[in-house]
């Protein structure tokens, strides 16, 4: 597997580009503000085919370059109902966000289980409410790659104190992925990778950072 994170916008936002380097199909998942000129950029110069965006959540900071990816490429996106409204009208959550996002409809509706494929590389969705009502995390049962996005970072979690988090959901979550295997390699929406053996407090999460 192809994997590329471009940190963008004002949180350093990891958008990906995830690829099959025997068809050269591309995903790109979570297009933060001003990633797409690297975005593009590694496309390119890779000569791979984006065939899909891919949402972990629609925080305006994971979506904010989708309609221009969207719109150059003509690719479909693909989200979670229970986060779709904030793609279609970014900020309808409650979140402050002081640049303009244009809205976008998804063209495909995620939910658990759902077996995405990249090429010849698949990835199975995991849904994992807390963070946000729809947020899922991407997994390659095959590559043992795990796409987490807000849910699970280097050491801790997604803020659960959002106007849409779902607190109590998480717990839930994260316990999904504690089942993952240890070597599984966990690409997350903000700072460095990690791998979930590493992250060994996960069956503890509730009383770590529960209130």
């Amino acid at each position: 597997m192809i994997i590329q994170a471009f940190p963008s916008g004002p949180f350093a936002t990891n958008a990906y580009i995830v690829a099959c380097p025997i068809t050269r199909k591309a995903a790109i998942i979570d297009p933060a503000p001003g990633s797409f000129p690297a975005l593009s950029s590694f496309i390119e110069k890779n000569q791979l085919i984006p065939d899909k965006i891919l949402l972990t959540h629609t925080h305006w900071d994971h979506i904010g370059d989708a309609s221009l990816i969207k719109e150059k490429y003509t690719i479909p996106i693909y989200v979670h109902e229970l986060d779709k409204e904030n793609l279609e009208l970014p900020g309808s959550d409650g979140l402050p966000c002081w640049i303009s996002i244009k809205g976008i409809k998804a063209d495909h509706l995620l939910k658990e289980g759902d077996i995405v494929p990249v090429g010849e590389v698949q990835f199975k969705v995991i849904h994992t409410p807390g963070h946000t009502p729809g947020g899922v995390c991407l997994y390659s049962d095959k590559e043992k790659v795990l796409l987490s996005g807000d849910t699970l970072f280097q050491g801790t979690i997604g803020n659960i104190s959002f106007p849409t988090a779902r607190p109590h959901l998480m717990w839930d979550s994260l316990a999904k992925l504690a089942k993952l295997p240890k070597e599984t390699l966990v690409y997350p929406g903000h700072g460095p990778s990690t791998t979930i053996g590493e992250e060994d407090w996960l069956p503890n999460a509730k009383r770590i950072f529960g209130n």
